[in-house]
């Protein structure tokens, strides 16, 4: 069954015109080929996937479609491969005539769902350390 964000995703994928729509989903099925766990969301109004925070988003404009690893680190660290698509600090913009290809976006999908996964692990070993802080120290030793 479809989740609430997937069919808000679908309706919204509906409306956009083409060539743009097919760009869209060509986009949607390659970040949820590389990250098969993580699941759709929406976020900023846009459609995207989420795994441990959310990963990317995408989006269609009047002249361009957009993506967004959702932290500009990852694209910072791509350098000159997305020269050709980086209009401003943490987006990416592209065209039919420009389309962004899909091994950037697996790359960065990869890069953001283990920034994330690294975000949480850290997130959960500061709560432990902050829970064991008030605890005697026996107490966490034993968990």
């Amino acid at each position: 069954m479809a989740s609430d964000a997937s069919r808000r995703i679908d309706h919204y994928l509906d409306k956009v015109p083409d060539p743009f729509r097919e760009m869209l989903r060509h986009v949607r099925e390659v970040v949820r080929h590389v990250a098969p766990d993580a699941e759709e969301i929406i976020t900023y109004s846009m459609p995207g996937i989420g795994q441990n925070g959310p990963v990317v988003s995408y989006c269609a404009h009047k002249r361009h479609c957009s993506f967004y690893p959702m932290g500009a680190t990852v694209l910072d660290d791509l350098g000159d491969e997305i020269a050709p698509w980086r209009t401003s600090k943490g987006t990416l913009q592209f065209t039919p005539d420009n389309p962004l290809p899909d091994r950037v976006i697996r790359k960065i999908v990869t890069a953001r769902v283990a920034a994330n996964a690294v975000k949480t692990r850290t997130s959960k070993a500061a709560v432990v350390k902050a829970s064991c802080a008030s605890l005697k120290r026996s107490q966490c030793r034993n968990s």
